[in-house]
């Protein structure tokens, strides 16, 4: 019997010729199945999506189950549905998983049903973005891997034991840190109980802080210096600033920059001024604020001298002497000075290197006043840069700030200043009694060559100087050496600010020892308040 449409109704054939009983060839060639029926490879009529077999009737095919469009169907069996859709593959016997299919309605089918794709029930059957959950190990029945093993904690090593006499010999390695951890530990436990051992190791721990020098932690004060000169090598400025003028300059800036660095209650912090009036060290209490109100006045000498306006103002210092014009602005000023001062003297400092420097020094060289004597202008210049280092260090040692002394050849300028100032100063001594009178009569002719003393500084800054002790303006002669003196440039300097009293200067001395001291009291009276 033929059907001219299938169920579906698309034209499907069905052959007659089928044979009933399960194992018999069909008439073209296909497998029969296990109900009777033989599928000829192209449309059975079938439902779509219904199988071919029953259930647990499986059957081998006669002819190796090649169907008629050349598809191996592991099956034996060929079946098409009505639909052209493909059906589900049945186990095919040999151990290996089935395959899924294809329903008629292009839906995959897996092991446990249709597998909806990612496009729902009629898609293209694609395989789900999300997986599904995996299994717990547990839930497998599979055994469970053996847990990690625990780690023992690692086992110290016992503490090393040494004798005594070992021990002691370990405490300079101990104190300088060169011990190994065992020796550390042992020395260390052993110091708990050793007295005498304890006591040598903190002295030994004391002497290794002493040969690590603590650096400083301001700035090197030559470093401005060699900036400057490094930049005017490069391009010289179009107003130099004179070499005698420089010393000032520089020791302005390095206290500008000191008084920066302070706080404002600092600027009252206690300072004693201290000088050598001839006889004996004097001193007069004055604060930060009051240091820089002294500089401030005695600066000024030189700022009328300029042509300059003058600090003081109408306040008129007793005689001008540096004492009296200090004490005049003192009292003048209705509270005690404070940071403001600042900013007029270090103006007044700007006013003194800028007039100097545009002048180039030809002022018609005129002589500072200091009330009692006077200096050129060069002369004075020095004499402003040492007392500005001075009370600079004055400063520094009441606010506990590092401060370094000038760069060597600014501090050899200040000692030069020094040096030719002595033979004035004893001849002044001499006359006010305070001097040894000299061996001869009457003083050496101006001129003439007379005994002399060899002031030899060393370290930063110096040299050698012959100071004539008979007359100023006699002639210093290394023929007429009576004496030798050697000092720090440094030592030097603060003997003639009068910090330190002339019986104690660390002096080498040779020679006529009377000589020696007129000299050493002669320089400490170079100091004034």
């Amino acid at each position: 019997m033929t059907e001219e449409e299938g169920p579906e109704g698309h034209g499907k054939h069905q052959r007659h010729g089928a044979h009933e009983g399960p194992g018999t060839p069909a008439a073209d060639g296909g497998t029969a199945a296990g109900h009777g029926r033989v599928a000829d490879g192209d449309a059975q009529g079938a439902e779509p999506g219904s199988d071919a077999r029953g259930p647990g009737e499986p059957g081998p095919p006669a002819d190796g189950g090649t169907d008629r469009n050349g598809g191996m169907d592991g099956h034996g069996d060929s079946d098409t549905a009505g639909n052209g859709a493909t059906g589900r593959s049945e186990d095919p016997g040999d151990g290996r998983p089935a395959d899924p299919g294809t329903g008629g309605d292009g839906a995959a089918y897996g092991p446990a049903g249709p597998v909806t794709g990612a496009d729902g029930p009629g898609g293209t059957g694609r395989a789900p973005r999300i997986p599904t959950p995996r299994s717990s190990v547990e839930d497998s029945g599979m055994p469970l891997p053996d847990p990690s093993p625990v780690t023992a904690p690692p086992v110290s090593p016992p503490a090393l034991v040494l004798e005594h006499r070992v021990l002691k010999s370990l405490l300079g390695a101990w104190a300088l840190a060169a011990c190994s951890a065992e020796e550390t530990a042992a020395v260390e436990a052993h110091l708990g109980d050793c007295g005498p051992c304890a006591d040598e190791a903190r002295r030994l721990r004391q002497a290794v802080g002493l040969l690590q020098r603590p650096e400083s932690l301001d700035l090197d004060p030559a470093l401005r210096t060699r900036v400057l000169q490094s930049c005017l090598d490069r391009r010289p400025p179009r107003i130099p600033v004179p070499d005698w003028v420089a010393p000032f300059d520089a020791e302005a800036a390095r206290l500008d920059a000191l008084l920066q660095d302070i706080g404002d209650s600092e600027w009252h912090a206690p300072v004693r001024l201290r000088w050598f009036d001839g006889t004996g060290p004097t001193s007069r209490r004055t604060t930060v604020a009051g240091v820089i109100a002294h500089l401030l006045s005695v600066d000024g000498l030189v700022a009328v001298a300029l042509g300059l306006d003058d600090p003081l103002g109408s306040v008129s210092g007793e005689e001008g002497t540096p004492e009296g014009r200090t004490e005049a602005y003192w009292r003048a000023s209705h509270f005690p000075p404070t940071r403001s001062v600042r900013g007029p003297w270090r103006e007044q400092s700007h006013n003194l290197v800028r007039t100097l420097s545009f002048t180039g020094g030809d002022t018609g060289t005129p002589t500072v006043s200091y009330g009692g004597f006077g200096l050129s202008l060069r002369d004075a210049m020095l004499d402003r840069a040492f007392e500005c280092w001075v009370h600079a260090e004055d400063i520094a040692n009441a606010i506990d700030y590092p401060y370094e002394p000038p760069a060597p050849r600014h501090l050899n300028s200040m000692i030069d200043l020094g040096a030719r100032l002595l033979p004035a100063m004893l001849a002044a001594r001499r006359q006010a009694g305070l001097a040894a009178p000299g061996r001869t009569r009457h003083l050496v002719p101006a001129g003439e060559p007379g005994r002399t003393l060899r002031l030899e500084i060393e370290g930063s800054g110096g040299g050698q100087w012959l100071i004539a002790l008979d007359s100023p303006g006699a002639v210093a002669s290394a023929e007429h050496e009576v004496a030798h003196v050697a000092l720090d440039g440094v030592e030097f300097c603060r003997l003639a600010a009068g910090h330190v009293p002339p019986e104690e200067a660390a002096a080498g001395q040779v020679g006529d020892r009377e000589a020696i001291r007129d000299v050493l009291f002669a320089a400490a009276s170079l100091s004034r308040m």
